[in-house]
């Protein structure tokens, strides 16, 4: 069977440590939905993005056990990985719609609507102290944060999502959306063990989204 193209780790902090481990397969269009689920479910990651055709941005995401419309993580790994090898991409066709984005040599941002995001509950905690202390609930799908600085916008969150078959997301570009959306305003968020997410609502309905990126293989 056919290995895995690129592993990314998307979100890493500002020395290139961490992240959240993004599988990715390339030249996908002949595959169907379940033989890509089925692949995804074999590498275990917390999402894996299928690239349907380079030279569009069209992809799929896919979690261990579901497909997803859109997702934070693989769009920024993609949008990255795209222009890491050599195409001049500035949109990315997921199932959600239009997906606009603009990428560097140490990562990506996307644009977003909240309303593409999973739907998960935003949990606000008393201190950074609880985060790191907090037991989801069976089935749980909840954002937990809580501010460090509320003054500068710095958040600490760890993300349980699983029934979709992820027990504790590293890092999670769509929930971080919810979260700036809610909130309306620029966030940076330390999630996990050590992953940083940038992320900000813009004038327009959108919300910025972005990080650095490791090509690990």
């Amino acid at each position: 069977m056919r290995p895995v193209d690129h592993v990314l780790r998307v979100f890493t902090d500002a020395e290139g440590r961490f992240g959240n481990f993004l599988g990715v397969f390339l030249d996908t269009a002949a595959w169907s939905d379940e033989f890509c689920q089925s692949r995804a479910a074999d590498l275990g990651f917390s999402e894996t993005v299928f690239v349907d055709d380079i030279r569009t941005g069209r992809i799929r995401i896919f979690t261990p056990t579901v497909k997803l419309g859109f997702a934070g993580h693989p769009t920024v790994g993609a949008a990255w990985l795209i222009d890491h090898l050599g195409h001049e991409v500035h949109t990315l066709e997921c199932e959600v719609g239009t997906v606009y984005s603009v990428a560097t040599q140490l990562g990506a941002t996307v644009l977003a609507d909240p309303a593409w995001s999973p739907p998960i509950d935003l949990t606000q905690v008393a201190s950074p102290e609880v985060v790191d202390s907090y037991r989801p609930w069976e089935g749980s799908h909840e954002y937990v944060w809580a501010w460090i600085d509320e003054a500068r916008g710095i958040v600490r969150a760890r993300a349980f999502v699983d029934e979709v078959g992820i027990e504790e997301d590293e890092a999670t570009g769509s929930a971080a959306i919810l979260l700036a959306a809610h909130l309306n305003r620029a966030l940076r968020i330390h999630q996990g063990v050590g992953s940083r997410i940038d992320v900000g609502p813009t004038h327009t309905s959108k919300v910025a989204l972005s990080e650095d990126v490791k090509l690990d293989r």
